[in-house]
């Protein structure tokens, strides 16, 4: 597989990095969205060749209007697509500003709606897209985390409405809920937090981004065409 045009949001760092990187390994055309640390995405693109593109997924109409960027750089419509951004604001719901409800679900599942919206009419017209969004092992509920919760469940429910009304038009749409994954920002918990969360996990460790990066070549792929409407859980065996 080569030649394909690829987007990934939240593209520069942890998971999605790994995702864009995998990519073009592969043989893919890729660009990399980021929200907005310049340095990391001018040194991820020093370092991978990876164009690298800033875009705030949460609002419509930038999403819009970048796709024409985008669709520059590429030399094309998009053709595979991998939602990735996201972000987390954690919090008891009693004590939960309202602000932090709105980001996370304008940043994790409304920005699915917005980047999908601008790519699936052309997918349709060319008979061929792959859409891949991350949910998480946490989308069936974790303590402090109704907003983020919420957004993933609500990925996941996306995913298979839209794999029905795509699936004769060429396009796949599936999902993949990531367990704990050994990036930046899980290793920013606490020792006694991370040891607490690996002794649940049953392979007995953290996973790895390449793991997730994988598992979106697999999906990305022309070959995948029957695998669709699907949520591969990719956590060690975790389950909440």
């Amino acid at each position: 597989m080569t030649g394909r045009r690829a987007v990934v949001t939240g593209g520069t760092r942890g998971i999605g990095g790994a995702i864009s990187q995998a990519l073009k390994k592969a043989g893919y055309n890729v660009v990399a969205i980021y929200a907005g640390n310049e340095q990391a995405a001018r040194d991820f693109e020093a370092k991978t060749g990876i164009k690298a593109l800033k875009c705030d997924v949460s609002n419509y109409k930038q999403c819009v209007e970048d796709m024409k960027e985008i669709e520059k750089a590429l030399g094309g419509n998009v053709e595979v697509l991998v939602n990735n951004a996201g972000i987390t604001r954690d919090g008891m719901m009693h004590k939960m500003p309202q602000e932090n409800w709105y980001d996370v679900i304008n940043t994790n599942l409304n920005s699915v709606f917005n980047m999908t919206r601008c790519v699936i009419e052309s997918m349709r017209e060319n008979k061929f897209g792959r859409i891949i969004s991350m949910s998480s092992v946490n989308a069936n509920g974790q303590m402090g985390q109704t907003n983020y919760a919420a957004a993933k469940a609500g990925i996941e429910g996306f995913t298979k409405s839209l794999a029905l009304e795509s699936a004769k038009s060429g396009i796949t749409v599936n999902a993949i809920a990531p367990g704990y994954i050994n990036t930046e920002m899980v290793g920013a918990m606490p020792q006694e937090v991370l040891d607490k969360i690996v002794a649940r996990v049953p392979v007995g460790r953290l996973g790895e981004t390449s793991e997730i990066a994988r598992t979106v070549l697999f999906l990305a792929d022309e070959n995948a065409g029957f695998v669709t409407g699907a949520v591969f859980s990719v956590n060690g065996g975790l389950r909440t």
